[in-house]
């Protein structure tokens, strides 16, 4: 049989025979050229010592890459070819290397040292194809088969195991069943093989066709988390989908493993030498799940966040801009302008969440939107991953401009929580609430602690209480550079505005009628904390919120101790909502479901069910299930029942409903015009001359003028305009317009030191 060598090998191969030595292409170039394939890397071996080697070729020409295991790579034609002295090898003591290599005369002696009879065969035009394990009929008969006695092969590099379901998975081939049998059994070995080295091979397997046909469970289990059926059919449609539309959204309950498939699919890119960009909504969340990619891909991924060294993202920014690609990039909002030159994948995690949206300072742009428009850019694709999708993902999945892929199912064994609805003013009247809390939180709280279970407390506000007030006069603390309540921290001793940082001591007596004390009123996570301590004295207590995690290392040990059950239970702001998984948990209290949902906003409605059903799917998050306890005053609220109900299809049909017929996005665009200024009476003449200017471009689309909630900050008083577009009408032109008039506005003398803040699809 004649094979065609490529012209590099041919020369090297030539020069090695006239200087009188033995040599000939060996593993994978050999088996692909009889496959019929293109061979990429032609990988030589010889008789000739490395040293002799290096002396032929000379030494500008020769890499020493492996002198001690005889290899040396040769430069010739702009190509690189690895080039090894024949050998055998001795035991493999760290799983990887041989301890000691002997180099020997036959070709022969060298091939049974290699992995797969495919890949145990030499060739050279003198002598033909050198096969003596019979690789090339078991390429003929589609088997892959271990040289020698599998149980040696696999003992020598556990990693051999990867290898054999990467040949098999790419060319099609059925296992030996001598050599199947020992990969199960020695699977469990692979976990004692560095990240980097699984990474690598296990990328390759997965840009197979059908690699969940040949991996065995065993393996799944130490190198890459097992897919359910219904994964496996989210990342088959996904992978479809993509090779159509450039975005789609993956819709999954909480629980349900997307995380998973976002492995698979970021692996296939790497493969592919693609840059991988993962999104998350907050710093808090990337600690864990860099710890998790880690496992996966190990030294490729790369951390980005504000809370990094100036010079450490310096250094992470400049060596992605000399990257060729192969990238993995894991990090919050601002990663989405890193110089990613071969970015083919964007995942966006938990893709509802508001914190995507930089609302200020400038520039003002959506993370998520940006994915999008910049994965089209460079030819890539975006993956939305959310439990709770935004409405506007949410229509376009449904419009067809995205793809759309399901999990309906949790993970493995693991069961939606059971949900209840506790009516805060009835326990109140039936004497069944006890401080902030009703009497069936507290005793499923005592069955779930007596079952050494652990408890979620969410209580989206953070402090001991929101304001503190006068019993006698109804005097309250407020900050005197904005029009807000001081929160009342009792850790510290203080009242800290949470708008500019303003802190002032707590008045011994109040300052407007002298005569009594000043008390607290409602609560914050502070003071859920104190209460729960006294209620449950035994119990281990943490908080999470801004107060309590100072820096990362503070909201690493946090969870940390509540991941290791050193912590009973977990009081926490939204932080604790996202994407965790804390296999001890049976039980989540929401303490005051009405302040999500009694906000002045189009969105509080979604916002509310998206935070509900997050921390909701904290709980039972194993076969064991869990239970869910929702307090609120309006028990019959649609929401909260399409809450109960893990309703998000009725939710998203009641919204958009109301959004259309109000002319709210999807089916506007918003633009809000915030001014600032100290002279208040100048603001308004300001506002009111804008707004008119406006109503002469944009008619009935302009809202206002209008006054924020919080109409002072920071010594600044606030006045607001909302600017509706129609879907579908140009964006340009309306930019065009606006612009035209702001510029017109801030160049009028009265007006020129009025700020304007420009906020495009304000969140």
């Amino acid at each position: 049989m004649k094979l065609t060598l490529d012209p590099g090998a041919a020369a090297l191969l030539d020069t090695l025979h006239a200087a009188g030595y033995a040599a000939y292409a060996v593993g994978g170039c050999v088996r692909d050229s009889l496959l019929g394939r293109t061979a990429h890397d032609w990988d030589l071996c010889t008789s000739a010592l490395p040293q002799q080697v290096i002396e032929l070729f000379g030494t500008e020409q020769c890499i020493p890459t492996g002198l001690q295991h005889g290899t040396v790579t040769i430069k010739y034609g702009g190509q690189l070819y690895e080039t090894t002295t024949f050998r055998t090898e001795g035991s493999y003591t760290d799983g990887r290397h041989p301890d000691a290599v002997q180099f020997v005369p036959d070709v022969r002696e060298d091939l049974a040292r290699r992995d797969f009879t495919i890949n145990a065969m030499a060739y050279n035009e003198a002598e033909g194809l050198v096969d003596p394990f019979g690789g090339q009929k078991d390429l003929q008969n589609g088997l892959l088969r271990a040289v020698g006695e599998p149980q040696q092969r696999f003992t020598e590099d556990a990693l051999r195991i990867l290898r054999l379901y990467r040949f098999a998975a790419r060319f099609g081939f059925v296992l030996d069943a001598a050599t199947a049998r020992a990969a199960r059994q020695l699977a469990p070995h692979l976990d004692c093989i560095s990240a980097e080295r699984i990474q690598e091979e296990l990328a390759k397997l997965l840009i197979a066709p059908h690699p969940g046909a040949y991996l065995e469970p065993a393996v799944l289990a130490v190198v890459l988390p097992e897919l359910t059926p219904a994964q496996l059919a989210a990342l088959e449609s996904l992978r479809g989908q993509f090779a159509r539309k450039p975005a789609a959204l993956l819709h999954g309950i909480t629980g349900s493993g997307k995380t998973e498939v976002y492995i698979h699919l970021i692996a296939e890119v790497l493969a592919r030498g693609g840059d991988v960009l993962l999104l998350v909504p907050e710093i808090a969340l990337t600690a864990q799940l860099i710890e998790r990619m880690e496992r996966i891909f190990g030294s490729r991924v790369t951390p980005y966040h504000s809370k990094l060294t100036n010079r450490r993202r310096t250094e992470t920014y400049l060596r992605l801009n000399r990257s060729q690609g192969g990238e993995f990039v894991v990090g919050v909002r601002s990663s989405i302008f890193l110089p990613l030159k071969r970015l083919q994948l964007v995942v966006v995690d938990e893709e509802h969440d508001a914190s995507y949206k930089q609302a200020d300072p400038a520039p003002r742009y959506n993370a998520r939107d940006c994915a999008v428009v910049m994965a089209r850019l460079w030819g890539g694709r975006t993956l939305l991953g959310s439990a709770t999708p935004s409405l506007e993902t949410w229509v376009n999945a449904g419009s067809g401009k995205y793809g759309l892929a399901s999990l309906t199912e949790r993970y493995g064994d693991a069961r939606p929580p059971e949900i209840f609805v506790s009516d805060t003013i009835r326990a109140a009247k039936r004497g069944e609430r006890h401080a902030h809390f009703n009497k069936l939180l507290l005793d499923k709280m005592e069955a779930a602690l007596g079952r050494g279970e652990q408890v979620m407390l969410f209580q989206n506000r953070r402090g001991f209480a929101p304001y503190v007030e006068c019993s006698e006069c109804g005097w309250t603390a407020r900050c005197p550079h904005c029009n807000v309540t001081l929160t009342y921290h009792k850790g510290g001793g203080k009242l800290v505005c949470h708008y500019c940082g303003y802190t002032a001591p707590v008045p011994v007596k109040c300052p407007s009628c002298k005569v009594t004390d000043v008390v607290p009123r409602g609560f914050g996570t502070e003071k859920v904390e104190e209460e729960i301590a006294r209620l449950f004295p035994a119990a281990r207590v943490a908080r999470l919120d801004r107060d309590s995690v100072t820096s990362e290392r503070a909201f690493n040990a946090i969870i940390a101790d509540f991941e290791a059950r050193k912590t009973d239970i977990l009081v926490g702001t939204q932080m604790i909502t996202k994407g965790f998984d804390f296999g001890g948990v049976s039980l989540v209290g929401i303490l005051n479901a009405d302040n999500l949902l009694n906000n002045p906003d189009f969105r509080a409605a979604e916002r509310a069910f998206q935070l509900m059903m997050q921390v909701a799917g904290r709980a039972g998050r194993r076969s064991d299930g869990g239970e869910v306890v929702i307090q609120t005053s309006e028990p019959g609220h649609p929401v909260i029942r399409q809450v109960a109900a893990g309703d998000y299809d009725g939710m998203a049909r009641a919204q958009l409903a109301e959004r259309e017929a109000f002319f709210y996005p999807p089916y506007a665009r918003l633009t809000l015009l915030t001014l600032r200024h100290r002279d208040v009476a100048l603001l308004r003449r300001g506002i009111t001359e804008l707004a008119a200017r406006l109503r002469g471009r944009f008619g009935r689309r302009v809202l206002g003028p209008m006054t924020p909630p919080v109409d002072r900050i920071r010594g600044e008083y606030l006045a607001g305009l909302l600017l509706k577009v129609e879907s579908g009408a140009s964006s340009a032109r309306a930019r065009e317009l606006l612009g035209a008039e702001l510029k017109a506005f801030s160049e009028d003398p009265e007006f020129r030191n009025i700020t304007v803040v420009v906020n495009v699809d304000p969140q």
